[in-house]
């Protein structure tokens, strides 16, 4: 923490999500419970090796602990250098940030057996930064009966809300959750609502190994097949009511290659990554079209912001109801969002203030979110 007797409201966020391809990083001023400013950002990718490691661990596998504990050493080492990117940028000493909010690494996620498990070492991380952190944010959330996730809808709230528009706010990551955020009213509502770029990433790679789709173009040079479509949109989880989360555990390349199974006939690898970013879009659609009917914008961020594709169908998908934007039209870049709440859900905790919202996970009640690793 600062030496300064008056406490500092600089605060970091640090995010890796489902998609694995590395750390966002933001170092934003707070006032109050508003951003006032974000001072620089950055972004370290996970190199291949890492990535490889982390991706083992969303399943069952030999000396998983010994695994898991190296690669959360890794992270650390990894988010140490996006922090240390921060500071360069501003010129800001570490002595001079109130406090760091680090996600984690997602590598499980059951809260219907009552965990969740985002891998980490913030102990070493507060070792290599020298500024207190505050990790662990969904566990918290999981032990008052709740998901865990989404934990954003709160932090989109308080950036995003507008007094005399309903919104939408889109958050596609690995996987897409939305935040309904009502006009001029205090409340917000989410959930999560299927894969977002999680299977069209895991696609490409084992097609073109590629990390990721740029622009979706390879989608875009395939058609939608129909029966694979209707196969996928079959999964419970589109049709069970929120609050609900997922991840991984549920969406990944085995689950689809069932589906791919089922349809009785050979589909052309490109018709698959079209049909996934249909699937995408119109899971996200189908979710803004029951729950937020009245909403006039939706914003994006998130990776799949990046992907024209993707922003394409979901606009189609939507019917002309709603205008589909990047949450840049607000000011904020889509690839920091995520990053940005944690940063206010640092300074929440800092402030022992509430960091869920039940009707959104489920939780018996507001909880403080977070673990401090002093520096």
């Amino acid at each position: 923490m600062s030496a300064s007797s008056t406490p500092s409201t600089l605060y970091i966020g640090l995010m890796s999500g489902t998609s694995l391809d590395g750390v966002d990083g933001v170092l934003a001023d707070f006032q109050g419970q508003s951003v006032s400013a974000t001072l620089a950002a950055a972004y370290v990718p996970f190199p291949p090796h890492l990535r490889a490691d982390l991706m083992a661990l969303q399943a069952a596998g030999p000396n998983e602990i010994e695994r898991e504990a190296m690669a959360a050493n890794a992270l650390a080492v990894h988010y140490a250098d996006c922090v240390a990117q921060l500071l360069l940028q501003t010129g800001k000493s570490a002595a001079a940030i109130r406090m760091v909010g680090v996600h984690g690494q997602t590598i499980r996620h059951r809260p219907e057996l009552g965990f969740t498990r985002q891998t980490n070492n913030a102990a070493l991380l507060a070792e290599l930064s020298g500024i207190d952190i505050v990790a662990d944010f969904r566990s918290r959330d999981v032990a008052a009966g709740g998901q865990g996730a989404p934990l954003v809808p709160a932090f989109h709230r308080a950036l995003f809300g507008d007094a005399a528009q309903s919104r939408v706010v889109v958050n596609i990551g690995g996987i897409a959750n939305i935040s309904i955020l009502p006009a001029g009213k205090e409340e917000a509502y989410g959930f999560d609502t299927g894969p977002g770029n999680a299977l069209m990433d895991g696609w490409i790679h084992l097609h073109q190994q590629r990390s990721y789709d740029i622009n979706g173009d390879w989608g875009a040079s395939g058609q939608v097949h129909p029966g694979l479509l209707t196969q996928l949109r079959e999964e419970a989880f589109f049709h069970a009511p929120p609050p609900k989360s997922s991840g991984r555990d549920l969406f990944h390349l085995d689950w689809l290659q069932a589906a791919l199974l089922r349809t009785g006939q050979p589909v052309a690898p490109a018709d698959v990554q079209a049909t996934l970013a249909m699937l995408t879009a119109s899971t996200i659609a189908d979710a803004v079209k029951l729950h937020a009917a009245d909403a006039g914008q939706v914003y994006v961020c998130g990776g799949g912001a990046e992907n024209a594709l993707l922003m394409r169908l979901l606009g189609q998908q939507l019917e002309g109801r709603a205008e589909v934007r990047s949450t840049a039209a607000l000011g904020i870049a889509p690839q920091h969002v995520e990053a940005l709440a944690f940063a206010w859900l640092a300074q929440r905790f800092d402030q022992r203030l509430a960091g869920n919202l039940p009707a959104v996970t489920g939780a018996h009640g507001p909880r403080v979110l977070g673990a401090l690793y002093p520096a």
